[in-house]
């Protein structure tokens, strides 16, 4: 399996030969094997020239950009390998047509929203007493199904996270003070490692989404625009409980990342290098994290089922199979 590789240093990184260059500010050279590397993430002020991108996109590398404050700012995507006329016309003639966008749309917002569940009721089994939460938020998936339009399931899918986190204070034991989610910019601990991590599945889908045949440009959910991959933030959604969430309740908890590992700006929360090294070691844990698969009967990682969940995607939209989206049975 090849990794994520993420570099914290400001330099340049280059082609040579066949394999990558790394160069620092100070001069250290390091070099790194391409054949191991899926994606790359940069942190620092890098320079990079037009021959080491046409390197990575031969080799099928995407690169994604973070800038001083750990807030990604843009991908660099490679010219797809995996393209289909047939299956763009398929992804367009879906989202034009509002019953079948909205079944999907529906799919989408119903797996997170039971993932969300499964969250709360885990917790609430282990002594952390959620259960208005619970309750409340199983009102509000009930009413997916009536939904006619994007906006009144966004609605509903808007309730069903201010309810969420509102149970945070309950879930999380370090003292925190979590009233709501703010993301522009993040104003304390929790919203500022949501905002983190909610960018590293974002690009992790992407990065899945490129492996396959499907356009990330056009969703379902999350209305289709310029400069961004909207059917990534559409399966972002679905995995965010079970990959982002759980991982932000386990550095919390164990004390992994604490108070000391940000700084303070005018108006916002800055995580310091320290602690989103930390981060990033979890997560790519996380990513490698393996269940036994009921329907397939083997052992896949997490990552690979965001993969799984663009190929059942894929199927739906050749009439091959419904679409049923991945909630967390164990």
């Amino acid at each position: 399996m090849k990794n994520s590789l993420y570099i914290y240093q400001s330099g340049e990184l280059k082609r040579n030969d066949n394999t990558l260059l790394f160069i620092n500010d100070e001069g250290v050279k390091r070099a790194i094997p391409i054949n191991n590397i899926s994606e790359i993430y940069l942190f620092g002020e890098n320079i990079i020239n037009s021959k080491l991108v046409n390197f990575l996109s031969q080799n099928d590398v995407l690169l994604h950009f973070f800038n001083y404050y750990s807030y990604y700012t843009a991908s660099l995507i490679p010219r797809k390998s995996k393209i289909s006329g047939k299956l763009l016309v398929k992804q367009v003639s879906y989202y034009s047509n509002n019953t079948k966008r909205m079944k999907i749309a529906k799919q989408f917002v119903s797996s997170a929203a039971n993932n969300i569940y499964r969250n709360l009721r885990y917790y609430n089994g282990r002594g952390k007493d959620v259960s208005v939460e619970m309750k409340e938020v199983q009102k509000l998936i009930k009413q997916i199904d009536a939904c006619k339009e994007i906006h009144q399931l966004m609605g509903v899918e808007g309730n069903i996270h201010k309810i969420y986190y509102k149970a945070w204070n309950v879930l999380i034991d370090q003292e925190i003070d979590f009233i709501k989610r703010v993301k522009r910019p993040p104003d304390n601990m929790i919203n500022t490692l949501i905002s983190f991590i909610n960018s590293l599945v974002y690009t992790t889908v992407l990065s899945e989404i490129y492996k396959t045949q499907l356009d990330p440009t056009i969703s379902y959910l999350h209305e289709p625009g310029t400069s961004r991959f909207s059917l990534s933030l559409d399966i972002s959604e679905i995995f965010k409980p079970l990959i982002a969430d759980r991982l932000i309740f386990s550095l919390l908890n164990r004390n992994q990342i604490q108070e000391k590992h940000f700084t303070q700006g005018l108006e916002y929360l800055h995580l310091e290098e320290k602690g989103s090294k930390i981060v990033l070691s979890e997560f790519d844990k996380k990513l490698k994290q393996t269940i036994h698969h009921r329907d397939l009967d083997k052992d896949v990682s997490y990552r690979y089922l965001i993969r799984l969940e663009c190929y059942k995607l894929i199927k739906h939209l050749y009439g091959e199979k419904e679409y049923e989206s991945f909630v967390i049975w164990w």
